[in-house]
């Protein structure tokens, strides 16, 4: 891995309104720690950092940082980002040695494509993104490559099966799995009813209901002023008898 050229400068503002000012002004506010030392807040070009790591692969960026009139070899730890523009708000330097192994995040990419998903409909599950590994900072890799063609249903690739490569030792535990192929989910069937429920249903005849739930001739009146007399007639000849 090259090392990147990179000027810097110290700065004397703090806080967010000089970050805005700064910002404006083209700028990305910073700060330089490690090696024991007390963190230097800095700011660096925004156009400079921009065209000095538009070549680069990988997301550790190993920059040779002049700041004071003199140069410090750093690792660019963490970029931040606005959450809506995406424009860089804020950078991490870590003062590193060359000649000292340092532990870095390194992105898992997968290739190939498994014999599960081609022939058994399986489903490539990609379960970690980032491995941690132990190397010189000029010999970090850009990606870890994992070949998953072999992968069928139900397999697993773990770390114990990577071949790391020149330069550089995979310090996550043997028994994390990378990836794995696993079968597509199953389908619900809904059973068709019988033929004779179907009949069942097809004869069956709605139940009547009156309103607010009464059956049919529950509190109806009567049909004509006929039945209503006819009605009446009983009481009147039970008070005769009287």
């Amino acid at each position: 891995m090259a090392v990147i050229q990179l000027k810097g400068a110290r700065r004397d503002g703090v806080g967010k309104g000089w970050a805005r000012k700064a910002r404006a002004a083209g700028q990305i506010p910073a700060v330089l720690y490690g090696h024991g030392e007390t963190p230097v807040p800095i700011s660096v070009e925004f156009r400079e950092f921009e065209l000095a790591l538009r070549g680069h692969k990988g997301s550790n960026a190993v920059v040779n940082l002049a700041v004071a009139g003199g140069d410090v070899t750093a690792l660019v730890r963490d970029v931040q980002y606005d959450p809506l523009s995406r424009a860089i708000i804020h950078l991490d330097f870590q003062h590193i040695s060359l000649t000292e192994q340092i532990i870095v995040e390194v992105p898992v990419h997968l290739v190939g494509t498994p014999v599960g998903v081609k022939d058994g409909g399986g489903i490539l599950e990609h379960l970690v993104r980032t491995l941690e590994v132990r190397c010189l900072p000029t010999a970090i890799p850009p990606s870890i490559d994992v070949d998953v063609t072999a992968l069928n249903i139900g397999q697993n690739l773990h770390v114990r099966d990577l071949v790391a490569g020149k330069g550089y030792e995979i310090t996550a535990g043997p028994d994390v799995a990378v990836a794995a192929v696993v079968a597509p989910a199953a389908e619900e069937v809904v059973a068709a009813p019988a033929e004779g429920e179907v009949a069942a249903v097809e004869g069956a005849e709605p139940e009547v209901v009156g309103a607010k739930g009464k059956k049919e001739g529950e509190g109806d009146a009567p049909a004509s002023a006929k039945d209503a007399k006819e009605s009446k007639e009983p009481k009147e000849a039970k008070k005769e008898k009287k």
